[in-house]
């Protein structure tokens, strides 16, 4: 018997939402099912804190389902001793549930903005639906009767989640991409045509055929329907949340290979997926005649985005008048022609700008026109269309006037290393169930970098080599990552000042001071961590594999 205990809050200084009808039809579609004999619905209504803990004591479900408000600020809305609203922060939630692993399967939070409380909860449940941004009151009954229609049918939980979300859809409400789902489940490792079955925590209950996960070559950004993307709480729900903002500017910046261009393709289709036009352009593409001159780059910038807007290029029409500079013809084009000819908003993708700060001549007057426009947006309604995601690596050492710099205004996301919980949750997706003696023994050595840490579990999966063999080649150029590390060290012979800093770093076992300028350079390359103003070897690889290079014995 799977005992199913139900969950709802409904404060009263809170919106009302239809929750007596989302149970009813939960206990119609169990009543009507076929495995109706397995399970028992244990309803819990106008929950408190102390209702919470004291129920999952008493009753030790194995499915436990919330419906009620979730806060976009954070927190899941319970009530207090006056009926009022009292939040229920994910950490709360997370620590709560770690409490009852061994008993809970499955969490369903039918709540607006539960995603970051789902993502807390997945440490310890391996099932657990959350939404990604606000659900209506249909949206989100449509769900649990589909979700609950499957599970009594004998269905998987993975089943379960996608049966509700066609649900949503088939009752032509425009919600069904709201639902996500954090997953472990059983797989069968597919690659160069080759079948290796591996172990996983599917429950015995609920049989369904083993899924095939193709492997992915680690290389370049993570495609948008990946089993092998690693969100990183909140960043983002931060960036989906703000991307739909009036003249939104995000600004992603991390070393090269940790995820800043996968990260902006999924917010693109996030602005997509909410009607948007949307266009990416890499300045990596940009050939080096245009980076020298101001105004060949912006009329390259404008005709790349209309090529990426499927729009007739209609650069000489707005690029006539000679006593108007470059950014303000630029501007014309936009403004009198890109963000009028399209009526929806347009979110923007500039990948790559690195290469823009290499020429301080044109740097400095695109930015500032970045800026400009930016500002424009705060009060002029066509403006606020226009939507900005910047990623880029380095620091920006350009002398941009602190009011003319699109880098100290809108969102800024830093996106980290993996934290342990990330990587045995990828190396579960990749079929490897490891101790935690392993899982640290991969962190001391590659220190939580994604694309060190994707391609030892790719290599890993595909029975090339186990972690013991990795740790014996990863500092070396036969090793996985021989062009990985060749590139960081031609970059350092390229600069004394930079090579003499990393010699700083490498030659002790503690904390240096190499001043902020080289450390935070040492940092863009990802080859460094900072604490406090000081910095140290990023992970075991770097350390050895530079340390040989700089002929350094320690």
């Amino acid at each position: 018997m799977k005992k199913i205990l139900m969950l709802t809050a409904n404060p009263k200084d809170t919106g009302r939402l239809r929750l007596e009808e989302e149970v009813r039809e939960v206990e119609h579609a169990l009543e009507r099912a076929k495995c109706r004999d397995q399970f028992e619905i244990i309803p819990k209504l106008a929950v408190r804190i102390d209702d919470l803990r004291r129920a999952f004591l008493d009753h030790e479900p194995h499915i436990v389902h919330f419906s009620g408000h979730g806060m976009e600020s954070g927190g899941l809305a319970l009530e207090d001793s006056s009926g009022k609203m009292k939040l229920v922060s994910a950490t709360s939630l997370a620590r709560l549930f770690k409490s009852f692993k061994n008993e809970v399967e499955c969490v369903v939070l039918n709540a607006c903005y539960s995603e970051v409380q789902a993502e807390a909860i997945h440490q310890h449940i391996d099932y657990v639906v959350g939404m990604s941004r606000a659900i209506g009151d249909r949206a989100a009954i449509e769900f649990a009767k589909g979700f609950y229609d499957a599970l009594g049918a004998g269905r998987s939980f993975d089943v379960a989640f996608e049966i509700g979300c066609t649900s949503i859809d088939l009752e032509s409400i425009p919600e069904s991409l709201t639902p996500v789902l954090k997953s472990r489940q059983k797989v069968t490792v597919v690659a160069d045509d080759r079948s290796i079955p591996t172990l996983g925590s599917l429950s015995e209950e609920f049989p369904c055929e083993t899924a095939m996960l193709v492997l992915e070559d680690p290389e370049g950004q993570v495609p948008l329907k990946s089993a092998f993307y690693v969100d990183r709480p909140p960043n983002e729900q931060d960036c989906y949340e703000t991307i739909l903002k009036p003249g939104a500017l995000i600004r992603v910046k991390a070393p090269r290979q940790m995820g800043k261009t996968s990260l902006m393709s999924r917010i693109l289709h996030q602005a997509m997926e909410e009607g948007y036009q949307t266009a990416c352009i890499s300045f990596q593409s940009a050939d080096a005649r245009c980076l020298t001159d101001l105004d060949v780059f912006l009329r390259w910038f404008c005709a790349s985005i209309t090529n990426e807007l499927g729009l007739p290029n209609k650069l000489n029409d707005y690029w006539q008048d000679e006593f108007l500079g470059s950014k303000d013809q630029c501007t014309n084009y936009f403004q009198r022609y890109l963000l009028t000819e399209l009526k929806s908003p347009i979110a923007l993708g500039l990948d790559e700008v690195d290469e823009v700060f290499k020429r301080s001549e044109v740097a400095i007057d695109f930015f500032g026109l970045l800026r400009a426009w930016h500002e424009r947006a705060k009060n002029n309604l066509v403006w606020q269309k226009l939507r900005l995601i910047i990623t880029h690596s380095k620091e920006v050492y350009i002398p941009l006037n602190i009011n003319q710099s699109p880098f100290n205004v809108g969102l800024p996301i830093e996106l980290p290393v993996w934290t342990d919980d990330q990587v045995r949750d990828l190396l579960q997706r990749h079929g490897l169930m490891w101790p935690r003696a392993m899982v640290e023994q991969l962190m001391n050595l590659l220190g939580g970098h994604p694309y060190l840490v994707r391609v030892a579990l790719y290599q890993i999966a595909r029975d090339r080599m186990t972690l013991e063999q990795l740790e014996q080649v990863a500092a070396t150029e036969e090793g996985p990552y021989g062009d990985h590390l060749r590139r960081h060290w031609l970059n350092l012979e390229e600069d004394d000042k930079l090579l003499a800093a990393a010699k700083q770093v490498f030659s002790v076992d503690s904390l240096v001071d190499v001043g902020a300028t080289q450390a935070f350079k040492l940092r863009s390359m990802g080859i460094v961590k900072l604490q406090g103003n000081d910095v140290m070897p990023l992970c075991e690889v770097y350390c050895r594999y530079f340390r040989n290079r700089m002929g350094i014995n320690i």
